[in-house]
């Protein structure tokens, strides 16, 4: 199975403030910039191409907290899994847009394939660096935001060994937004 990353980042490196709050990404930027040429920055056409997510509890969480409408909702009607070791349930606004799962990475993924799925996405530091770490990331598409936080919750965690990213492909947007695309490489 294909696994990919697709996320944003302070210019430092950090993707939420230390309280996880992630309010600065809409304030980064020139907002009065013309992107009507790609206003999301690539997000529909990468979303359009998965066919399952999986992320950390805290990832769900901040969604959560975002109380979003369902024209709001913006994975349309991909399976999402939430790894957690400590929740049994969602919580009620995504009673029936996620589900729990408890296990190992590995049994998911052999799961999700058995299923027939083709390519996840795969979101929050803390999953993605498992995932980084089990050898399993294919490709990360990250978008630096034009802003410094100065500490926060880093993109990655500890890893016991480097990964090597290649190919890389660069795009930068009128509001001053950079994305770049990689692909991985293991040691």
């Amino acid at each position: 199975m294909k696994c990919s990353v697709y996320i944003a980042t302070s210019a430092d490196g950090y993707i939420a403030t230390l309280n996880g709050d992630v309010s600065w990404l809409h304030k980064a930027g020139d907002s009065k910039a013309d992107m009507s040429n790609n206003s999301d920055m690539g997000f529909n056409n990468f979303i359009s191409s998965v066919d399952c997510m999986i992320m950390g509890r805290k990832c769900m969480e901040a969604i959560s907290s975002f109380n979003l409408s369902p024209e709001q909702w913006p994975y349309g009607n991909i399976k999402i899994y939430v790894l957690s070791k400590t929740l049994t349930a969602p919580p009620a606004n995504l009673q029936h847009r996620v589900e729990i799962f408890t296990g190992e990475i590995a049994s998911l993924i052999e799961q999700l394939e058995q299923q027939g799925f083709k390519h996840a996405y795969i979101d929050g530091g803390a999953t993605i660096t498992s995932f980084l770490q089990l050898k399993l990331i294919n490709e990360m598409t990250i978008t630096k935001a034009p802003i410094i936080l100065g500490e926060g919750i880093p993109l990655f965690g500890n890893l016991d060994n480097p990964v090597k990213l290649v190919e890389a492909k660069a795009v930068t947007f009128p509001n001053d937004f950079v994305q770049i695309k990689y692909g991985v490489s293991y040691y």
